[in-house]
């Protein structure tokens, strides 16, 4: 196991994930362990069955991905990660109702120009 600080995280995070490709990464801040960082390609994680895609539906769920970005790391097609996460309950598209009405709004006023 290799250790970093966080000040050396924070001034060189591409050494840390170097180091996390190769080991686990045990992240220190004032002499204390906080946390632990594991290359998941390294560990072999990336590959096994349904990571991909519980990570991918988590970061979405959580909004730190896109709906195509999320559909590309679970390497399914935006169609299929479309209806994964809708069976989830998961929303797709997350607007408020004036927000759907300005965009229906909108929509007609293009539809009427053509």
């Amino acid at each position: 196991m290799k250790t970093v600080n966080v000040s050396g995280l924070k001034n060189n995070p591409s050494e840390a994930l170097r180091m996390a490709h190769e080991d686990m990464v045990l992240v220190m801040n004032r002499n204390e362990p906080d946390a632990v960082m594991v290359g998941l390609k390294s560990a072999k994680i990336i590959g096994m069955p349904g990571v991909r895609k519980a990570l991918a539906t988590a970061l979405f769920k959580d909004g730190n991905l896109s709906l195509a970005r999320s559909a590309k790391l679970a390497d399914i097609p935006l169609a299929s990660f479309i209806t994964h996460v809708s069976r989830l309950g998961i929303p797709v598209i997350d607007q408020t109702a004036d927000e759907v009405e300005d965009d229906l709004d909108t929509l007609d006023q293009w539809l009427n120009q053509a």
